[in-house]
């Protein structure tokens, strides 16, 4: 049994006061206190950020609650275990021995363990006639009994953090997928919005967080991302009312409108057939509809002109939505330098670029005439567009293309994410650039 006194170390070994209130604090165990060992065990390695222990020194202590002969420790069965370091070493999986004294020292500082030194410095035990041990020198256990509910309750607060971290990333997780895709979303269905900026704002949120966030660090970006969301969504929702109302059977017209004025991406008007008649876009608000035959007669500007009127006149296949020309542009900036005079200003300019660049890529005119009745002219001038951008990829121009028509007549292709590709393509680009 452990006598009652103050116990100092042998040797060179200083005393400290910490020390003595471990020693303090064990003498008031109360007598019919116990717990498993190897409970408190899992407990301590739970704790162990708040105990300021190193996972090397919790498995000298593992090694040591394994001499303690019973699964329960208490005061009645003596709280001292008196391996030597030899022992401890095998027992420990062949730690060396100098390691083992350092984390021993790590335990004791900790306040976990106590040590009880004999008068040489060895480690024994004194047993009575009846085979009991009577006194021991070594290691006293009596600080983890001592200290057993303050630890568990260290535990618990541990594992309340850790999962409230969970959680926090588990949200942040699943808002930044919702953010991301409603963007995707509307980009695909042209959807009017700054969507460009909210994509940079979102992609901004994330970068600010460092690489082992705090839990205060993950709620506060939590919540701006949370009210990222919210205004994302308010403004889809706000547009899905808009085409309701547009989309109304009780009007005698349909009207094509930008619900959002103000936003960055200026909405062409698409083409589309009226009482048998079909209605060419026209960005020029001083055109009237009647100005149609102006619009698709040719031009003395030559061959190129000539070919985007006639792909102006090919009938609408499948019923592709077209992009804003803004996201188009900003997907596929190459095709800026064959616009006429080195710019595009609307669609008409776009197709016109196309004609150039289609030539120039080796897609005959068959191939193009097919995409621009397959996918309507402003879809296919788009996909040349998207080609060229991607020209070091694609072997067989005229073949791909071809394909992309074949799989628009099924249903099977959609512009939308080969235009977002590029754009988060070129953003890569510039960032590397700068």
């Amino acid at each position: 049994m452990e006598s009652g006194t103050v116990t100092t170390p042998f040797g060179r070994r200083s005393m400290t006061l910490g020390m003595l209130s471990s020693q303090v604090a064990s003498r008031e165990i109360e007598p019919d206190k116990t717990v498993d060992k190897w409970k408190l065990y899992r407990a301590l390695c739970e704790a162990r950020p708040l105990l300021g222990v190193t996972d090397r020194a919790l498995a000298v202590l593992n090694a040591l609650l394994s001499f303690y002969p019973k699964n329960a420790l208490a005061q009645e069965h003596g709280l001292v275990v008196f391996p030597s370091n030899a022992q401890l070493s095998l027992r420990a999986h062949g730690m060396a021995e100098q390691t083992i004294r350092r984390h021993l020292a790590v335990l004791i500082e900790a306040g976990l363990l106590i040590r009880k030194d004999s008068p040489n410095g060895k480690r024994y035990a004194h047993k009575g006639r009846s085979g009991e041990i009577d006194e021991a020198f070594g290691f006293s256990l009596a600080p983890l009994l001592a200290r057993s509910e303050e630890i568990e309750s260290l535990a618990a607060e541990v594992i309340a953090e850790r999962m409230h971290m969970q959680r926090l990333r588990e949200r942040l997780t699943l808002c930044r997928r919702d953010i991301t895709k409603l963007i995707e979303a509307a980009l695909e269905e042209g959807a009017a919005g700054d969507w460009m900026t909210i994509s940079a704002h979102l992609r901004g949120l994330l970068a600010r967080l460092p690489r082992v966030p705090t839990a205060a660090q993950l709620a506060e970006t939590l919540d701006e991302m949370e009210l990222l969301r919210e205004e994302v969504v308010n403004q889809l929702e706000m547009q899905l009312k808009t085409q309701n109302q547009s989309g109304n059977p009780a009007q005698d017209e349909r009207h094509i409108q930008n619900s959002n004025p103000e936003s960055i991406f200026e909405l062409e008007p698409a083409f589309e057939k009226k009482q048998g008649e079909r209605a060419v876009g026209n960005n020029d608000p001083n055109t009237e509809p009647s100005d149609e035959r102006s619009l698709k007669a040719p031009t003395p500007s030559g061959r190129a002109s000539g070919e985007a009127a006639r792909a102006a006149d090919q009938p609408a296949g499948h019923s592709l939505k077209s992009f804003p020309l803004a996201l188009v542009l900003q997907a596929c900036p190459q095709i800026l330098d064959y616009g006429p005079g080195g710019t595009i200003g609307n669609w008409r300019d776009l197709m016109s670029a196309a004609v150039v660049v289609r030539s120039m890529l080796g897609v005959s005119l068959s191939a193009y005439e097919e995409a621009c009745a397959g996918m309507g002219p402003e879809n296919a001038a788009t996909v040349i567009a998207c080609i060229l951008e991607r020209g070091g990829h694609i072997h067989s121009a005229g073949g791909y293309l071809r394909d992309l028509t074949r799989r628009t007549e099924k249903g099977e292709f959609a512009i939308g994410p080969m235009l977002m590709a590029l754009v988060r393509a070129n953003a890569g680009a510039r960032r590397n650039v700068s």
